[in-house]
């Protein structure tokens, strides 16, 4: 339709502009169909109009118009409308004067219209975007190359509470907390030199009144038409809520929940750095690996309430007694290690042992109760002769620890050549254990795996055993030990491997399709030709199918190289072989360790699953186990269900997947079948509400 918009009339010629409203603009007009074509209209005489402008005639003679000049008003190859003179008194031809001052007119009259548009186009535009970033959670800044606020948010108010006016011109470095101050500069000046294209780093931000807001910065250059780059722009986005959370999965992963000591984690951390700091100052440096005499029979005698109470007054007790920058952890139930550096000679090292004799053979009373315990400490020194690593140094404190309870309890043994003489005999028992595994003494035994509240059977893990000719069959334990970083752990794990895969076909014939776990040890996983084993075994077995076989890894030994772990662990799953964290919580794996290391399921150690009824500790623990696995979307099986009260709690906690003596112990493979055709669980799991 069209419509008149402006109009101007000579003297004494009545005005149409209020008939000239929503005309039909089609093609039954020669005007109409002329202009969409962007042409001009000259109507000399509308009496002579041919016959096609039938409808213009009697449309222009009903207004008294005698002659017609329109043009149309193009822009962009767009039609806005029309500019045009009107001869009502008498028929006139158009001069060529006429039509271009006509055309001139109506080109100004186009650009004001264009101008007009493109004005109310950027005014609502400016209006969306203010409106967008006004709205947004997250701080959207920009600075000048001196550092200086160009331009906030509304959001920098409320998180950071000073006001977006107020700040404008300060230099943003002002409202950064002391410490990180350096490092936003650092990435701010890395981007404006043009090292890098862009940059993202947590940074706390101070707080109007005190404290801050963890911020992640996320910035990147901007550039004027020159393009120079004059400053940057970018968000802040509060991250405080998440960094609070890691903080106390951290604090989970490294300090033991009961004492608030170091665990085994922090603990391999600071052995470590004193261990260089001893080389370098060439200073000694002890371990002392501590067992508490008797806390076995307080703890049987008046609960596990007032044994963690009791462990709680001696750690903090045995804490006090040593200097600042030694260390204590907690490794777990009653046995410390305490990490004494700089020590200028042996004899300092004997010194805080007494002092940590004395502090544990102090009484304490407790529930009205006088209760009195002793330690025995073993301890070994660094540097030696040979070249020991973190482990080793434990290890050894540990057999001497063994050797002073031998001598009595209430004191301390230092580690000597007693550890070699033994190592002698290590090398009669790997002889023996290769005669038995080359001489067809094994066997493989399976302990299923079950849903406890649905009951289905969702895989077995191969457990080993030796038919020693003289002392019957033998569980791991008594041999797994002997050959642990020998290459006949390598010989005997991929022995263990060929069983699994066959019996996995075997089952499979018989319609029993059914994945098998293997235990595997670090050192027979980081071997140089692991992989190729691996996948030569998987050749000889091709009806295994990509999950059917799972390889389960001591979460402590994962941890002693976890970025080798990582790749031969990502290795595996390419070729579809799944693995599984086994004793998890003995370990205490940071957040990091559980990122690197995409194990599929984590086995939760069956020492908190048997304790945790009774014990708090082990209860917290597992639930920190539990809490940390939903974190990471792990699959959770628990060990050692040997109660139906085990398994009610797990499942009350969330976990369904489990194995212990409480379900099945290890069966021969031909038992599997009728087992798994015979089996349910206990009223009491399925009832369990989720």
């Amino acid at each position: 339709f069209l419509n008149n918009t402006h109009e101007w009339c000579a003297a004494g010629i009545e005005p149409q502009i209020e008939r000239l409203q929503n005309v039909p603009f089609d093609d039954s007009m020669l005007f109409c169909r002329t202009i969409k074509r962007f042409g001009f209209v000259d109507y000399p005489s509308i009496d002579e109009l041919p016959a096609e402008a039938a409808v213009d005639r009697a449309v222009l003679l009903a207004q008294a118009i005698q002659s017609l000049l329109a043009v149309p008003m193009v822009a962009n190859q767009r039609l806005l409308g029309f500019i045009g003179l009107d001869s009502v008194r008498k028929p006139r031809s158009w001069l060529d004067e006429e039509k271009t001052l006509v055309t001139l007119v109506g080109n100004a009259f186009t650009g004001v219209l264009e101008r007009k548009r493109a004005d109310e186009s950027v005014r609502a535009s400016e209006a969306r975007y203010r409106s967008v970033v006004e709205s947004v959670k997250e701080v959207i800044f920009q600075v000048d190359a001196a550092g200086r606020w160009v331009f906030l948010n509304r959001a920098w108010a409320d998180i950071t509470g000073y006001e977006v006016a107020q700040s404008l011109g300060a230099n943003c470095l002002e409202h950064v907390h002391p410490e990180d101050r350096d490092a936003q500069q650092e990435m701010f000046d890395q981007i404006l030199r043009g090292e890098a294209a862009s940059g993202a780093l947590p940074v706390r931000y101070l707080r109007t009144g005190g404290g801050y807001r963890w911020l992640e910065v996320s910035a990147r250059p901007v550039a004027d038409a020159d393009g120079r780059v004059v400053g940057l722009s970018g968000t802040l986005n509060d991250i405080t809520n998440q960094k609070e959370h890691e903080s106390r999965l951290e604090y989970i992963a490294h300090y033991d929940p009961l004492t608030g000591l170091p665990n085994r984690v922090l603990l391999n951390d600071r052995l470590q750095r004193g261990m260089a700091q001893a080389r370098r100052r060439g200073q000694q440096l002890a371990v002392a690996y501590i067992d508490l005499d008797g806390f076995k029979a307080v703890n049987d005698t008046y609960g596990h309430q007032v044994g963690d109470q009791l462990l709680t007054t001696v750690a903090a007790r045995m804490k006090t007694t040593l200097r600042e920058g030694d260390t204590i952890s907690r490794l777990g139930g009653d046995e410390f290690v305490a990490v004494l550096i700089d020590l200028p000679h042996t004899e300092s090292c004997l010194l805080l042992t007494q002092r940590l004799l004395a502090a544990v053979a102090q009484p304490v009373l407790l529930a009205g109760h006088e209760l009195k315990l002793s330690a025995s400490v073993g301890l070994t020194m660094f540097p030696q002769p040979e070249d020991v690593d973190a482990d080793q140094l434990l290890r050894q404190a540990d057999l001497a620890m063994y050797q002073a309870k031998l001598a009595g309890k209430n004191r301390y043994h230092v580690f000597d050549t007693v550890h070699d003489r033994s190592l002698r005999g290590q090398h009669a028992n790997l002889a023996r254990i290769r005669h038995g595994l080359r001489g067809g003494e094994f066997r493989i035994v399976y302990q299923p795996k079950v849903n406890m509240r649905t009951g289905a059977l969702i895989g077995v893990e191969a457990l080993v055993r030796w038919l020693h000719p003289e002392q019957g069959e033998l569980e791991p334990a008594s041999f797994l030990q002997a050959v642990e970083g020998d290459p006949l752990a390598i010989e005997l794990g991929d022995w263990v491997i060929e069983q699994a895969l066959a019996q996995i076909v075997a089952w499979k014939r018989e319609g029993l399709v059914l994945p098998v776990s293997v235990n595997i040890s670090a050192h027979h996983l980081q071997a140089p030709d692991f992989m190729v084993r691996l996948q030569s075994a998987l050749a000889r077995h091709p009806a295994v199918w990509p999950g059917g076989l799972e390889l389960e890894v001591l979460e402590t030994s994962a941890l002693e190289s976890i970025g080798q772990m990582s790749r031969i662990v990502e290795s595996c799953t390419a070729i579809g072989v799944s693995f599984a964290l086994d004793d998890f919580g003995t370990g205490y794996s940071s957040l990091a360790y559980l990122k690197r290391l995409p194990a599929a399921r984590l086995k939760i150690d069956q020492v908190f699953v048997r304790g945790m009824l009774e014990g708090t500790e082990d209860l917290a623990i597992l639930k920190a186990i539990l809490g940390l696995a939903s974190a990471f979307r792990r699959e959770v099986i628990a060990e050692g269900v040997e109660l139906v009260e085990h398994g009610e709690l797990l499942l009350q906690l969330g976990c369904e997947i489990a194995q212990g003596y409480g379900i099945a112990r290890p069966m021969a493979a031909e038992q599997i079948p009728d087992w798994a055709a015979s089996w349910s669980p206990p009223p009491s799991w399925v009832l369990t509400p989720r």
